[in-house]
């Protein structure tokens, strides 16, 4: 049986209970990270845990990370629901009141929720093995704070929706002046002549902790070029490659845009050598 943690205790999850006037159910009032654990390590637990402090500060609720203890509620849970390869996902919400009001509500208690999650094996830097993706392209229509990971993701949700008729996987976005911004829950990197570009962060984009561990590496070896700049859909749509990224997928190659083939439709060299670079060390960040 799943075990959680709901504020304080490990519990089993059909034993989890939180009140109908929490608002993180009221009004989506909270935020949420989502941390990858292969065989019991976790990647890039820092980053994850700052970026959520940044969300909590954001949106003003009280309440601080302590790395030593959040640490310890992940290996507990790993522990506890058979290690193998896991997704974190933790939610904080600014808690229950007594009644439903838009105006932050004082002195309520957060709720704080951990559970578990299977996710596949860490993905391989190999051409045949990988899964490549199919996706879609349409204007950006979510709201202007999405350096935010809120739990109010219904937006994200009917982008990605978006994807889902024609059996596609994604749905790349870009904002009114034909910008790329993200996909519905994956950061963009378009491949050129060798040089990856993603586009710079800013409210329009969430600052994944997967696209920050794989600048990094890339940049500390030398070999690919990185940009951080304006991408716009033209640009996108003439790459030799494109990828996405996010914590469950590290990085995933797209051969199809708006059922029109990226290059020659097959996976890209720069996008083999990076996920052999992204693998051998994303466990160091």
């Amino acid at each position: 049986m799943s075990i959680v943690y709901l504020n304080g205790n490990y519990i089993p999850m059909n034993e989890a209970r939180i009140s109908p006037m929490d608002r993180g159910f009221l009004f989506g009032d909270g935020i949420y990270e989502v941390i990858p654990s292969y065989n019991g390590k976790l990647v890039a637990l820092a980053p994850h845990l700052k970026r959520m402090q940044n969300g909590l500060d954001e949106i003003e609720i009280e309440l601080q990370i302590d790395y030593d203890h959040w640490q310890e509620i992940a290996l507990q849970l790993i522990a506890r629901n058979g290690s193998g390869n896991l997704g974190l996902y933790f939610q904080i919400s600014r808690g229950a009141d007594t009644k439903r009001d838009h105006a932050y509500p004082d002195k309520v208690e957060p709720t704080v929720f951990v559970f578990t999650y299977e996710i596949p094996p860490a993905p391989k830097a190999d051409k045949t093995s990988a899964t490549p993706l199919s996706v879609v392209t349409a204007e950006d229509l979510r709201w202007q704070r999405c350096h935010i990971k809120s739990t109010s993701l219904l937006g994200n949700v009917m982008h990605y929706q978006q994807s889902q008729p024609g059996g596609h996987n994604e749905t790349i976005l870009y904002n009114d002046v034909h910008e790329i911004t993200e996909a519905s829950k994956s950061n963009v990197y378009v491949i050129k002549n060798g040089v990856v570009a993603t586009p710079l962060l800013d409210n329009q984009k969430l600052a994944g902790v997967t696209r920050k561990t794989l600048l990094e590496i890339l940049r500390r070896d030398g070999n690919i070029a990185v940009e951080e700049r304006i991408v716009t859909l033209a640009e996108l749509k003439d790459a030799d490659e494109v990828w996405l990224s996010n914590s469950t997928r590290d990085i995933v190659p797209v051969i199809a845009v708006d059922e029109k083939p990226v290059a020659d439709g097959h996976i890209g060299d720069v996008w083999l050598a990076a996920q052999t670079l992204y693998a051998t060390h994303k466990f160091d960040h």
